[in-house]
């Protein structure tokens, strides 16, 4: 049990913060943490070490996290959001509130149109530049080749950009 309690304590953050990025919910996130570590906990017998443990828990992360949003599918994104998101927490300076609604907005509208992506463009996005992975770790987490990454990752730049624009053409009207 010991050594189970060293890969928590190891990995929670890592599987919190991936979890966030799906939901952006900050309850929701903790949900999937726990989902995780219990899938962790009971397929440990099974880990093959063909990988790392930690490409292991991004993976069990990333498809605990999709699971979920398509549990859930049916809520609306501005349900979700609110200003207990981890992005409105991780602010220490004040900003006026106008400022803060205006940026709450932009937030809003990329994790909109980040969710319309299909899960593996969405999770080369996440794992990319969200939590800095290499390309090479990436590639391995979503079991592709590096070229292929490069592929669906410059694939979900184009889309996640044609869906912003899209959107503000719809609000410029």
């Amino acid at each position: 049990m010991e050594r189970f309690e060293k890969i928590y304590d190891t990995h929670a953050a890592l599987v919190y913060n991936v979890a966030l990025n799906y939901v952006q919910n900050n309850q929701e996130a903790e949900e999937i943490t726990q989902d995780v570590f219990l899938k962790v906990f009971n397929k440990s017998k099974s880990f093959k070490k063909e990988s790392s443990l930690k490409t292991w828990i991004y993976r069990i992360t990333i498809n605990t996290s999709i699971d979920y949003l398509r549990k859930r599918k049916r809520r609306p994104l501005h349900s979700r959001l609110g200003y207990d998101s981890q992005i409105d927490q991780n602010k220490s300076e004040w900003k006026h509130p106008g400022v803060l609604l205006e940026e709450k907005e932009a937030y809003s509208a990329l994790f909109e149109a980040l969710n319309q992506l299909p899960d593996a463009q969405k999770s080369s996005i996440i794992l990319l530049k969200i939590e800095g992975l290499s390309q090479k770790e990436t590639a391995r987490v979503l079991g592709l080749k590096e070229k292929a990454l490069e592929s669906l990752f410059h694939r979900a730049k184009n889309n996640l950009r044609s869906l912003l624009e899209k959107e503000k053409k719809k609000t410029n009207v």
